[in-house]
């Protein structure tokens, strides 16, 4: 069976999340430890033990997320055959592990790194994002198009459901707007970022030199990236793409969509509470069979 490997991103946190792996796998603690030693702290203490606030951070969450997905796939690399990857924001990041493009020291540098860099961005001007329901993507991208502040379509994440950004005027305009068209939801996130907007532009500059320097590898499979939410093999476009995907849009709806057409025959989410991608592809196709490792 063509099996697709889907990694989650930020979001799909949870409280002691990777103690079971720790626990009962000298592999998955050798890698715990590592990532110990290369983030500088010890983050199994606030993946363990931590707070649901802790683990919200945005310089927590995105390396805990990535360790908790790509340490599920080194345990299970003896039955990891995979037809393709791809991963939802950070997530594509543990998809570019998974396929060999990175290493997991280079992957989980280039997270800590993107982390504080999207950190940083956050604070330099009060931004949000907000998620709208039952609407078409048309209508939202004209709305937000005519709202004299930025306000941009952030993530497709499946039909029905899109996750806007930007300033705080912009999202508050959008959601009035957006509501008066008929959206069925229109909510403003608890997130103080506008991820995947113009407002990341900092945060992409700062990354870009940090994945210029990094070693990409010709990877064992394809990887759908967020960008262009087409399958990649060439080193350097999928460089090229990932220093792109902090200020562009999360093409999630039409890379499922990609996937199924090109052959997949069954998604395989890795890591997090493993529901998160699952429920966008149940959005797609609800007979369509997917699986949590």
């Amino acid at each position: 069976m063509k099996k697709t490997y889907v990694f989650p991103g930020q979001g799909s946190q949870f409280e002691g999340m990777g103690k079971d792996l720790y626990e009962s796998s000298a592999i998955a603690k050798s890698y715990f430890d590592q990532a110990n030693e290369i983030l500088g702290y010890n983050i199994t203490d606030i993946m363990f033990e931590g707070t649901e606030a802790e683990l919200k951070e945005t310089r927590i969450t995105q390396p805990a997320v990535f360790l908790h997905s790509v340490i599920k796939i080194i345990m299970a690399e003896d039955s990891f055959e995979p037809f393709a990857v791809a991963g939802h924001s950070l997530g594509e990041i543990s998809a570019l592990v998974a396929n060999k493009t990175l290493s997991f020291e280079d992957g989980l540098r280039l997270v800590q790194q993107r982390a504080e860099a999207m950190q940083k961005a956050c604070e330099l001007e009060e931004s949000t994002m907000a998620a709208i329901v039952g609407l078409e993507d048309q209508v939202i991208e004209d709305i937000c198009a005519n709202i004299d502040d930025i306000v941009v379509p952030a993530n497709y994440n499946c039909p029905g459901q899109l996750v806007i950004s930007g300033s705080i005027s912009g999202i508050n305009e959008a959601v009035k707007q957006l509501t008066e068209a008929g959206a069925k939801r229109a909510l403003v996130l608890a997130v103080r970022g506008a991820f995947h907007s113009p407002l990341m532009k900092p945060a992409e500059e700062e990354l870009k030199t940090a994945i210029e320097n990094t070693t990409f590898n010709t990877p064992i499979c394809p990887v759908y990236q967020n960008v262009t939410a087409k399958a990649e093999t060439d080193p350097n476009r999928i460089k090229e793409n990932l220093i792109a995907q902090l200020t562009a849009p999360v093409k999630w709806t039409q890379s499922m969509l990609n996937m199924i057409e090109d052959g997949t025959e069954m998604f395989v989410e890795a890591g997090g509470s493993g529901k998160v991608i699952r429920g966008f592809i149940k959005r797609v196709n609800r007979k369509f069979p997917s699986e949590a490792l």
